[in-house]
């Protein structure tokens, strides 16, 4: 029985495909959600409805893993409500998805307020100034939401999560295609 090895950069070639394939995936996915909002928003309801599922099931594991009275009681109790909100979006999918469109504004809402804090911190250094262009935006974008609710809940979580998967899909083809050219450098 013999043993090879295999180069380094045979075996980076082959992972920078799959990167490549996985990135355009992302890219056509995000594109199909913007194009079809409430479809996809109903697919991300689904998906963190199994989500909240197995966080759940997780929580009960973890409670019968600890030992006091205390810990078991807590953690069971904690996986029960992770898993009947996991199956309420599971079995309502479109109240879910309002649901989640409301928790989405009150999320944004706290992070602009949070990010407005760090930039008054952060404020003596240079850049700065981004953060509260960003907790601005991000706090225009909470207040839109909020006020359009929840009519909006049709295509708001299709779109925000279409244009991240496009963004990220493209971000990640161009490191992937230029850790492809730098590879190809190499003898």
């Amino acid at each position: 029985m013999s043993v090879t090895s295999t180069p380094i950069p045979v075996i980076v070639r082959k992972s920078l495909g799959w990167s490549i394939a996985l990135s355009v995936l992302m890219i056509l996915a995000g594109i199909l959600a913007i194009v079809i909002p409430p479809a996809a928003g109903i697919a991300i309801t689904v998906l963190f409805g199994w989500l909240l599922i197995f966080s759940g099931v997780a929580h009960w594991v973890f409670g019968w893993q600890t030992r006091t009275t205390g810990g078991l009681i807590f953690e069971l109790l904690l996986g029960i409500v992770y898993a009947a909100a996991g199956a309420y979006l599971l079995w309502n999918p479109i109240t879910g998805m309002v649901t989640l469109t409301l928790a989405l504004a009150i999320y944004l809402f706290a992070e602009s307020i949070l990010e407005f804090i760090l930039a008054v911190r952060l404020r003596p250094m240079a850049g700065s100034g981004w953060l509260f262009v960003d907790s601005i935006i991000t706090l225009i974008l909470a207040i839109i939401i909020y006020r359009t609710w929840p009519a909006n809940a049709g295509w708001v979580l299709g779109i925000i999560v279409g244009f991240s998967m496009l963004f990220s899909g493209l971000s990640r083809l161009m490191l992937s295609l230029a850790a492809r050219r730098l590879v190809s450098e190499i003898p």
